[in-house]
């Protein structure tokens, strides 16, 4: 992917990695719009990053990515990427009842959102020379978590999705990439600075060193034993890595 001269709508770009890859491709030379729920967040954004655009946006919210769309493609007619990285991550105990509420929410967020909101932008992306769409899953799209098993599944889901949306474009000007982070310390859940997650900085540096060459996936280098464990042995990796969580308690707020 060229990483300069491109005009990029970013879901989820006032805080965390959304926010950090946000920075780091308004330094490159590209026009980015980031979108968000909270317009405070939006402001400081731009506040701090002249020439950072903002709009408002739920992505659970169908007819808003509608018209969201719509705006974005009458204001910046050269749009040629966007880039799926709003999220939650909630925690969630499948051995006891569903909250239900909880759950449809996470799934509107996690994974309609971003079937949405490519869905609202493809036909306009196919009239470009050079377009992307790039959707952010997770590592524990592949070894998934037992503590957040919906996130995990959600990320699945996007994985699977992107594989199909890859393919079903391959004959249009639209690449298809996925950036599939390992555990960032950002607010996702909470900044904690526990050792074991890898910093943003670090993240984003790597990340759009290898964004430069990607075809198809974005792994960096702490993410790719995860990323490359799924198989026929994923089981015992999978009771693994949650034997290891729960030996090992992730920070509490």
């Amino acid at each position: 992917m060229k990483l300069s001269g491109n005009t990029i709508f970013i879901t989820g770009g006032a805080s965390g990695i959304g926010r950090g890859l946000a920075e780091a491709l308004h330094r490159k030379g590209n026009k980015v719009i980031i979108s968000g729920r909270r317009k405070a967040l939006l402001d400081e954004v731009a506040k701090a990053n002249p020439g950072i655009d903002t709009i408002e946006l739920d992505v659970t919210n169908a007819d808003q990515i509608a018209r969201v769309a719509r705006t974005l493609i009458a204001r910046y007619p050269t749009l040629n990427v966007v880039f799926n990285n709003a999220g939650i991550m909630p925690f969630d105990d499948i051995t006891g009842p569903l909250d239900d509420a909880q759950a449809v929410h996470l799934v509107n967020t996690n994974l309609l959102g971003p079937v949405r909101v490519s869905g609202a932008f493809v036909e306009h992306l196919k009239t470009q020379p050079e377009s992307a769409i790039i959707n952010t899953s997770s590592v524990v799209a592949y070894i998934p978590m037992a503590m957040s098993a919906l996130y995990s599944a959600t990320k699945a889901a996007i994985h699977s999705y992107t594989l199909s949306q890859r393919f079903a474009l391959r004959n249009s000007s639209v690449r298809v990439l996925e950036i599939a982070p390992p555990w960032v310390d950002t607010d996702l859940v909470f900044k904690s600075g526990d050792p074991r997650a890898m910093q943003p900085e670090a993240f984003i540096a790597e990340t759009m060193k290898l964004l430069e060459e990607a075809t198809s996936e974005v792994v960096v280098e702490s993410a790719r034993q995860l990323r490359d464990a799924a198989g026929p042995n994923e089981h015992g990796v999978v009771d693994y890595f949650n034997q290891m969580i729960l030996d090992n308690p992730l920070p509490t707020p």
